[in-house]
């Protein structure tokens, strides 16, 4: 009777112990909105929890905070520039890697008016530009003038609130403004209200080819946890996929989970982010994707853009393809 008794007791915990999640923190980069649907459609709509998995987000305020708390373990895997991830092990050793590539391009662009005189990249050249004081952008503007023969001299660039961009181009205050291609939709949008039309010029097409935002995670985790990393990792990449193909209800999961977010607003910011994930890139080299060569022009191009010794780093070192499975 005793051992039948031990027996089920034992049984019982045993199944408790199978049913409990696995606790993960998942750090943003940024503010919440629509480019970062996937991982509210992972815990909104059930993906997460399908892989035994308890997720929470922290908030961030740039990729230099998101690593830093990945580092420091207050948070376990999250999103971060991966150019960012790139200088910080070049110039700090810090424990964090990237297991898979979410923008595998650039979100960084110019954004002008029809009317402005700026018909291609090269007419950027004498003009007024409007730019955020702390936008990733700033650190490649001088790279991406110098490989199209412009000198940054040549311009004169205002550093403004990010708010006040858009005002400042529909206006006629600047020529054009620095600014991300996640907030297209936006931008759009004023433009239309001032009656014009918007001109969208990616620094992607102007040589600035490079892997962007990856999803990261602190090395303590990868190497304690690595089952929970790959679940995470699979249950991220659906989630990837679910907000393609149901870009309404991933806007919803995060109006759902940021009450203060419009559904229509996030809608349009994903959309926007979606064509940075999915592109001729992803088609030649899969979703989610760290390939060798695009990974060391990236690196190339972050040490050329920050003033990096260029062997100070082998980008192999900071990606650890592992974790990334299909299923």
């Amino acid at each position: 009777m005793k051992s039948t008794f031990t027996a089920t007791v034992v049984a019982l915990a045993l199944s408790t112990s199978a049913q409990a999640a696995d606790k993960v923190k998942f750090q943003l980069d940024w503010l919440p909105g629509g480019d970062k649907a996937p991982i509210y459609v992972c815990i909104k709509r059930g993906f997460c929890k399908e892989a035994g998995l308890d997720v929470t987000i922290e908030p961030g305020r740039g990729s230099s905070e998101a690593l830093t708390k990945l580092a420091t373990g207050s948070s376990d895997i999250g999103i971060s520039g991966i150019g960012a991830l790139m200088a910080a092990r070049a110039n700090e050793g810090i424990e964090v890697t990237a297991v898979m590539s979410v923008f595998n391009k650039g979100p960084h662009a110019f954004f002008t008016l029809e009317g402005n005189g700026i018909d291609g990249f090269s007419d950027i050249d004498g003009k007024s530009i409007a730019t955020s004081p702390f936008t990733s952008s700033n650190v490649y503007l001088p790279l991406v003038l110098q490989d199209n023969g412009i000198s940054e001299d040549n311009l004169k660039v205002t550093k403004s609130d990010p708010g006040a961009l858009g005002p400042m181009l529909v206006t006629g205050q600047v020529d054009a403004i620095i600014a991300w291609l996640t907030d297209l939709a936006r931008y759009k949008r004023q433009a239309a209200e001032g009656g014009k039309k918007l001109v969208i010029m990616p620094w992607s097409e102007a040589g600035l080819e490079m892997y962007a935002t990856s999803l990261v995670a602190s090395n303590r985790f990868l190497s304690e946890r690595p089952d929970v990393a790959r679940r995470f990792t699979a249950a991220f990449r659906k989630s990837i996929e679910y907000a393609r193909d149901n870009p309404a209800d991933a806007a919803q999961a995060v109006a759902d989970a940021v009450p203060e977010l419009d559904a229509g607003d996030a809608a349009e910011s994903l959309a926007d982010a979606l064509a940075l994930i999915f592109n001729e890139v992803t088609e030649a080299e899969g979703l989610g994707t760290l390939d060798q060569e695009r990974l060391a022009k990236t690196w190339s191009r972050v040490a050329a853009a920050q003033g990096l010794d260029a062997e100070a780093l082998d980008p192999e070192t900071i990606v650890n393809r592992d974790f990334l499975q299909e299923n």
